[in-house]
């Protein structure tokens, strides 16, 4: 059957393939640097999901109960403040007010260690001891393994400029019982990684840059402590988010674009047109467009389905990247059900305890707003790297071993109120080590006039996908706005 084409339009058209937070927030900054240059360009983005938004999937939820309104997050629930780009894309849609930091507690986070969760000692920043004294009394370290930690002092810096695994790094600065107490949950937990195959320029270079310029990650973060901003600002806070949850970054994104959003609809060819740098790209449905630049902000492995056509070794590098499936698991219970008193929010587990989840967040504590007074939402997380066979089992059951987790966890005994199961198959890239360079020579492949991003490249984090949409909206803009003045001498 015959496709249709799109009416007549002379307006530069520029498609983005994927409606997640990196084709979003690509539509919105192309708008806005359309505008500042007084061009009028046309944008479409395909979305084959029934919604817009990817992985950030945030669920209002009124309790059988009748206790009120719960916020529910199914992605991400927040992103890092150290990274402005999230933050900014806010107070560029005019929704800064709505932007809040993670609620104080001291210690927030735990380890679980032979099964009990003990306090990340004060003053650790990541997995580094800035502080001795509350380090020296915690008992997730032995006193060999802190000995062996001190020596980071004195071991010389490493001169190699090439890439090396977070665990190889962690091993030669602090021992491998740092790695294992907390390096491995804590930091590879983050990417959902392998720390034995994490690259540590990708995902953690400031410990390079630290490594080089102090001569020890231990002397690197006291110096960073020291520096670091006081009072309640922005920058104190590790995590934001927004109230009513990261879907109104969504929102305030869907309600502000103009560009037309084919939601429920498939690429299933691009090709490439008479005229270099411009292409047809094919719907489901049979309609073409044309487009005079493409941004394609799949993951990596349908990007390369879709490219195939194009570039076979493109498309061989993309597969190239390594995705694994996660899940999150929701259970609203009283704040009286958690028996096991803790003063902060979340619960990181070394691989050596060997449970069935590999972290747990009550997320009500962590950010205010999320459940009425006296109920908790407790969150676990379950898949990746460290336990894919979770991922096998049905919804209930996935339920069921995560309240067996918690039980011996957190001492939750009671049923819960309402639970929601959260799954995300193959949507967690990996950055191996030589992820830098695996992505450099991507690049060097991609045709002209199509334009890669999304989490499998450069930071999977919300901030990493808006700064590379950001980026690539103003460079097309600026290349569509230098064609037209050409054509117009």
């Amino acid at each position: 059957m015959a496709g249709t084409s799109e009416q007549f339009d002379d307006r530069p058209h520029v498609v983005i393939i994927g409606g997640g937070i990196t084709g979003l927030s690509t539509a919105f900054y192309l708008e806005r640097a359309a505008r500042a240059l007084g061009q009028d360009i046309r944008c479409t983005i395909i979305e084959r999901d029934s919604r817009l938004g990817g992985k950030i999937y945030t669920e209002r939820v009124t309790d059988p109960e009748q206790a009120g309104d719960f916020i529910v997050e199914g992605g991400p629930d927040s992103f890092v403040a150290q990274k402005p780009w999230a933050a900014e894309l806010a107070g560029d849609l005019g929704i800064a007010e709505k932007l809040h930091g993670s609620e104080p507690a001291t210690p927030a986070t735990y380890v679980l260690c032979k099964g009990k969760p003990q306090p990340l000692p004060e003053g650790t920043m990541l997995i580094v001891p800035t502080r001795f004294g509350p380090f020296a009394l915690s008992p997730l370290i032995s006193p060999l393994g802190k000995l062996r930690m001190a020596l980071d002092l004195i071991i010389p810096a490493r001169q190699s400029e090439t890439d090396e695994s977070l665990a190889d790094f962690i091993r030669r600065r602090l021992g491998r019982e740092a790695l294992d107490r907390l390096a491995e949950p804590l930091m590879s937990g983050i990417h959902s990684a392998e720390c034995e195959r994490q690259s540590l320029l990708a995902t953690f270079p400031r410990f390079r840059d630290t490594e080089r310029r102090y001569g020890s990650i231990i002397r690197g973060m006291i110096a960073a402590r020291k520096n670091a901003p006081r009072g309640n600002g922005r920058a104190t806070t590790p995590f934001m988010t927004l109230r009513g949850g990261v879907g109104a970054l969504v929102e305030a994104l869907t309600n502000q674009i103009n560009a037309t959003v084919r939601l429920g609809r498939s690429v299933t060819a691009i090709e490439q047109t008479a005229d270099v740098g411009r292409y047809q790209v094919r719907l489901d449905d049979g309609t073409n467009l044309f487009s005079d630049a493409l941004i394609v902000t799949t993951p990596a492995y349908i990007t390369a389905e879709l490219v195939q056509r194009l570039s076979n070794d493109l498309a061989t590098a993309l597969r190239e990247v390594r995705y694994v499936s996660t899940a999150t698991v929701t259970l609203c219970v009283r704040e009286a059900d958690i028996t096991r008193k803790l003063g902060g929010y979340g619960v990181i587990i070394p691989r050596g305890e060997n449970r069935k989840i590999n972290a747990c967040t009550i997320s009500s504590r962590k950010f205010a707003g999320r459940a009425p007074e006296g109920y908790a939402l407790v969150r676990a997380f379950v898949g990746g790297s460290r336990t894919p066979e979770a991922l096998e089992l049905n919804d209930q059951q996935l339920i069921e071993l995560v309240q067996t987790e918690l039980r011996d966890i957190l001492g939750i005994y009671a049923k819960p109120s309402f639970t929601r199961v959260y799954r995300w198959e193959r949507g967690n890239p990996q950055y191996d080590v030589g992820h830098i360079d695996r992505i450099a020579a991507i690049e060097q492949l991609v045709p002209q006039g199509i334009h890669l991003a999304g989490a499998a490249y450069h930071g999977v984090g919300i901030p990493d996908c808006v700064r590379q949409g950001r980026t690539i909206a103003e460079m097309v803009v600026s290349k569509i706005a230098a064609v037209i003045d050409q054509d117009v001498l």
